[in-house]
């Protein structure tokens, strides 16, 4: 192979090794980051069993989508209705909540993704309602009364038929700032 062989081949080994970051971001759906892409602000958080994942989108001041997405650790956990009563049926379950304070209120109700099925627990005679196994997504409309700090309360438990249940959480805080460019998580 002559110099100029190699030189030519070298170039296209380079080209070719640039290209493949790229198509593998353009594959799993990545998002450009160039000057005018505009990220929606995002937080995450994992306790007692749940990785919570936080995202406000849709922002044209002062409304926007508080997008709350619970994902259970374990294979074959379930989270419990947002319709579920604050303590349970007869003291079993806890709801999936979100809610906001400050300046930042809702502007509509919880809605989830997932659909309300019932099952029957042991010495509990009214049917439970919760999610089927797996992830649920929650969005909350919400408005901003103003520029200040605000926080997201949320509330869950997860459980499962084979591993019995996690502790509960209630109100678990996440601090956002609202300012004249939009909501940021970890203000505080």
């Amino acid at each position: 192979m002559s110099i100029s062989e190699y030189v030519g081949h070298f170039r296209k080994a380079r080209i070719a090794a640039a290209l493949v970051p790229l198509a593998a971001l353009v594959a799993c759906g990545g998002q450009s980051t160039e000057a005018g892409a505009h990220d929606a602000p995002t937080t995450r958080f994992t306790e007692n069993g749940v990785t919570v994942t936080l995202t406000v989108s849709d922002w044209h001041a002062p409304n926007g989508t508080l997008t709350a997405v619970f994902t259970p650790e374990g294979k074959g956990f379930h989270l419990y209705s947002t319709d579920l009563p604050a303590a349970g049926i007869e003291g079993v379950g806890r709801p999936t909540a979100v809610d906001v304070t400050g300046v930042l209120r809702a502007d509509g109700k919880l809605t989830a993704s997932a659909d309300v099925r019932t099952i029957n627990v042991p010495g509990v005679e009214a049917p439970v309602p919760v999610y089927p196994d797996g992830p649920v997504t929650t969005t909350l409309p919400i408005r901003a009364d103003g520029n200040g700090e605000a926080t997201v309360l949320l509330g869950y438990a997860s459980c499962s038929a084979k591993e019995g249940c996690t502790i509960p959480v209630s109100d678990r805080p996440v601090h956002l700032r609202v300012g004249d460019g939009g909501p940021t998580f970890g203000a505080r």
